[in-house]
């Protein structure tokens, strides 16, 4: 139960940034005791392995705090994100996955399962995050951005952390999850009328002027 409820919390913050629960889950492996990764993901906390995930982060970073840029890169992390979620969950729960020698042994048995989960799981998170962040920059003229996305980063970094040391703590994001599908919903519905309703009474001013 613990196990799952890492690799829920870690896929979860894929979601939200791919490279920080990779990076961090490789680094705890790397030079603590904290992690002990699975023989088929031991290659997460190679050397070369960490040194890309953090370049990639850095250019994350930056993209994601940059109005328009930011849009632009959510939709390249819809692939990446979701792929590294189902990383994070597999070697998060303890599933030997990737690294098999046989495909065709891999896709026939349960051993694909916890991929999916995790993918399922980031892709969700992504676009909670994808479809807040449009209205987080129309609503501040795009100077939110950068606050938003580092709270996102901030928030991958704990979440990551509780999920592999307080696995527990996962369930009540799990429980704040829908609250924030809710609000992002009732935002983009109110900010859909409020545009309905600036161009109506442009309308009718413009033939009051005629």
């Amino acid at each position: 139960m613990l196990e799952a409820l890492t690799g829920t919390g870690l896929a979860a913050s894929a979601g939200l940034n791919a490279y920080i629960p990779l990076l961090t889950m490789g680094l705890l492996a790397r030079y603590t005791d904290v992690v002990n990764l699975p023989g088929g993901w031991q290659w997460i906390s190679n050397g070369w392995v960490l040194a890309i995930l953090a370049v990639l982060l850095a250019v994350e970073t930056v993209a994601d705090k940059v109005p328009v840029v930011d849009h632009v890169n959510d939709v390249v992390q819809t692939v990446v994100r979701p792929t590294a979620g189902g990383l994070a969950f597999g070697a998060g729960s303890g599933a030997e996955t990737v690294t098999v020698s046989d495909p065709g042994q891999f896709f026939g048995s349960s051993q694909w399962v916890p991929v999916v989960i995790g993918v399922l799981i980031a892709l969700g998170v992504h676009g909670v995050k994808a479809a807040a962040r449009p209205v987080i920059n129309a609503g501040t003229a795009g100077f939110g951005a950068p606050v938003a996305s580092t709270a996102e980063d901030a928030t991958s970094v704990v979440f990551s952390l509780t999920a592999i040391l307080l696995p527990v703590l996962v369930l009540v994001f799990l429980l704040l999850v829908p609250l924030l599908v809710v609000w992002v919903v009732r935002r983009r519905r109110r900010r859909r009328a409020e545009r309905r309703a600036a161009r109506v009474a442009a309308r009718e001013e413009s033939m009051m002027e005629y």
